[in-house]
């Protein structure tokens, strides 16, 4: 007769001469481990969306089209819903025009006479004005989508983020553009030669807060193509016209009379904010991130351009065995 173990010992069986040992159906088994909590679950979904977001995208053209129209429709919305705080506005502008003033640099109204003295010149600059603002805008933002596609959220970031801190500071900071100061001697340029463009002149004034001048936009956004192409375009000549955007960006917003070079220094410093944002959000600048990417949907590669490998050389055939190999 076998004696029973203890409850809870390890059983041995004599077998075939062969003793194995088995644990114990108490104690000897393990406990059967917990699935993974429902909460431990959506954080791990959570971090995994979080970084895909984070990570450079193939970007949809519709979503995109709908994306700037809306965001560019709240901008305005937004920076002509600013109060127009006029009295305020007009002492910001005589305190800028005495800063420059003891600085040596009040070089505005010097300008707008010079170049408001050439006709062809002065008209011409009032349409840059008025057009390449967003043309040029638009025409980058293209050209990011089809040629750096894995580039483009993180550059759009910039001009976004650039874009909404600018409305803080139509906010905060009302100011009258130098063709509005009083006792100034400024020339509103789209006035005085009837021509049409300025959103802040002549009959179009209504349509737009005419003390929203700090910062100058169109100084932010013209450094935003200038430094894209500098960093992107592979010609020469490209890069050197993508420099060139802004230097002259800012000889018309002055020759018009439509800011301060301060305002344009206060565009610099949105932009530089903008860039901020998009590498602390993606890691890194954006013409640090790879030029093409993979698309998100299924792992098929989008906006990749394939190579031609070279075929692999086909092996050579093995020798026929002699017949004193085959002998032995």
């Amino acid at each position: 007769m076998e004696d029973s173990l203890p409850m809870g010992e390890t059983d041995v069986t004599a077998q075939e001469g062969r003793s194995t040992a088995g644990p114990s159906p108490i104690v000897g088994e393990a406990a059967p481990e917990p699935p993974a909590t429902s909460h431990a679950a959506g954080t791990s979904g959570w971090q995994a969306r979080l970084r895909s977001l984070r990570s450079p995208g193939r970007p949809r053209i519709w979503f995109e089209i709908l994306l700037i129209a809306v965001s560019y429709w709240l901008y305005s919305l937004v920076r002509n819903a600013v109060p127009e705080q006029k009295a305020q506005a007009l002492a910001n502008a005589d305190w800028i025009w005495s800063a420059e003033k003891s600085l040596g640099l009040a070089f505005e109204e010097t300008v707008n006479h010079a170049v408001n003295s050439v006709t062809w010149l002065i008209v011409s600059m009032n349409y840059y004005y008025a057009t390449l603002h967003f043309v040029v805008t638009i025409g980058v933002l293209v050209w990011l989508f089809r040629r750096h596609p894995g580039r483009y959220a993180a550059t759009r970031l910039v001009l976004f983020a650039t874009t909404a801190v600018a409305l803080l500071g139509y906010y905060l900071y009302p100011l009258a553009p130098p063709r509005l100061m009083n006792g100034a001697n400024f020339i509103d340029t789209v006035l005085v030669h009837e021509t049409w463009g300025s959103m802040a002149s002549g009959n179009f004034k209504n349509m737009s807060n005419q003390y929203a001048a700090m910062p100058s936009m169109h100084i932010g956004w013209s450094l935003w193509c200038g430094l894209t192409i500098f960093a992107l375009a592979s010609a020469p000549w490209a890069r050197i016209l993508g420099l060139l955007y802004p230097t002259l960006t800012l000889v018309v917003i002055v020759a018009t009379a439509n800011h301060f070079w301060l305002d344009a220094v206060g565009g610099m410093i949105c932009l530089a904010f903008g860039y901020a944002v998009s590498r602390a959000w993606y890691g890194s600048l954006p013409h640090h991130l790879p030029k093409w990417v993979p698309s998100r949907q299924g792992g098929r590669l989008t906006g990749v351009r394939s190579a031609r490998l070279p075929r692999p050389s086909p092996e050579p055939a093995p020798e026929p065995e002699t017949a004193g190999a085959r002998r032995s």
